[in-house]
Parts: structure tokens; sequence; C-alpha cells
């Protein structure tokens, strides 16, 4: 399974002094756990809520950190949601990469492959949906990201049917039209499941023999 951003552990933030009742001093941190910290707090806002309803206040709320601290990492909430995908794209990348065993039937891996997708997206729906529903309506700030996250996924697809079983069966990497038309197919069906309120277990079946059909080499390669 993908790994989501955890829950922030919140640790106290109640000092006393001399004055007497206690006061409240952000902790000090590294620039860099900050911008972590901020990340996973938007993550954790999007779990409670939509994007159009999460306010720059629900991050730094679950951060635990302050307004000032945010914008010095982020111009606002559109640009620490592109951060926070651009991170969360290349663990699910990873993790499907990870998922695939080379040895496996090609068959078995493309399932592989789908069911290790299929499953980060329900360890974390509240963020993985973004980058399919939200970040499209972003326009221009955020195509670069779109075009980065197809990218990333399309070379992974070139690099799983370059192994040595599906080399043996027959499949070659598909063209890059091929590629876009089986993510875009892919992720619009994992999306209108979700906002249906469907099991996304159960399109792995049908996702599975799509893509199979796709990758096959001409000649029954399927089979």
């Amino acid at each position: 399974m993908c790994k989501a951003f955890p829950p922030i552990e919140e640790p106290s933030l109640e000092t006393t002094d001399s004055r007497g009742p206690a006061c409240v001093a952000e902790p000090d941190r590294t620039t860099a756990d900050h911008r972590t910290r901020l990340l996973a707090g938007l993550a954790a806002a999007l779990r409670e809520r939509s994007y159009a309803e999460v306010t720059v206040a629900d991050v730094v709320r679950h951060a635990r950190t302050s307004r000032r601290t945010f914008y010095e990492h982020f111009t606002g909430k559109q640009d620490c949601l592109i951060a926070l995908l651009e991170e969360d794209n290349d663990q699910i990348v990873a993790s499907i990469a990870a998922a695939v065993n080379p040895r496996s039937p090609w068959q078995v891996q493309v399932r592989q492959a789908i069911e290790a997708w299929i499953g980060g997206v329900q360890d974390d729906p509240g963020v993985r949906l973004c980058w399919i529903r939200v970040v499209p309506s972003l326009g221009a700030a955020a195509r670069p990201l779109l075009r980065r996250t197809m990218a990333v996924f399309a070379a992974l697809i070139r690099t799983l049917a370059q192994s040595p079983e599906l080399a043996s069966a027959g499949v070659t990497p598909p063209a890059a039209q091929e590629t876009i038309m089986l993510l875009g197919g892919l992720k619009e069906l994992i999306a209108t499941t979700v906002e249906d309120g469907g099991d996304l277990s159960g399109v792995i079946d049908v996702a599975t023999d799509v893509a199979i059909r796709i990758l096959a080499p001409y000649g029954g390669g399927a089979a």
C-alpha cells in the first residue's frame, strides 16, 4: 500500500515562566521540519473536508504552527496543495513499483500494479483524489504538476513493461497516446467510483482486464 502522510503527533506547546500562567510558544524546528508539518497539516485537513472548504487556518491548526510560518514556505493554499501532491504522487509511484513482482506472469504484474494504485487511493482518498478532481480546476499554476505526474506514471509503465517476463511474452511499452488513454481511464474510473460511494476493490477486475487488452501484444497475448 502507499504510504500516506501520517497524523501529526501533537506536542505540548505550553511553557511556564515567572509571570505565572502558562504561555504558548511554538517549538524550535528546522525549516524542513516546518515544511513537512505544513504538508502533513494540509493532508490532515483534506481528510476532514473538501479542498474548497479547507483554509490556511485549518492547515496551521493541524501543523501546530503559525500563519507567518505557513507564508514563509507557501504563497497560499494552492501552492501548498501542489507541493503536497508532488510528494504524495512520488510515494504512490514508488509503492506501485515495489508491489510488482517482475518474475510473475505479465498479466499478474498488471493486476499487482493496479491493486497497489487502487489500494493507495483507499488508504487516503481525501488527498489522493485531489490530483484527479481538484488539480485540473486550478488552471495554469497546476499544469506543470499534471504534466509531471503523467510523465512519472508513464515512465513507470514503460519500466514495468520492459521486464524480462513481459518482453518474453511479446509485450512492448505502450505508445504515449496509449499511456495517456490508460491513465486517464483509470483515473476517471477511480474518481467516479469513490464519488458514487462504490467499492474500489470492485473495479480491480475490470481495470486489470482493460489494461491487459491495451498492453497485450497482437496475436492473442492476453490469453
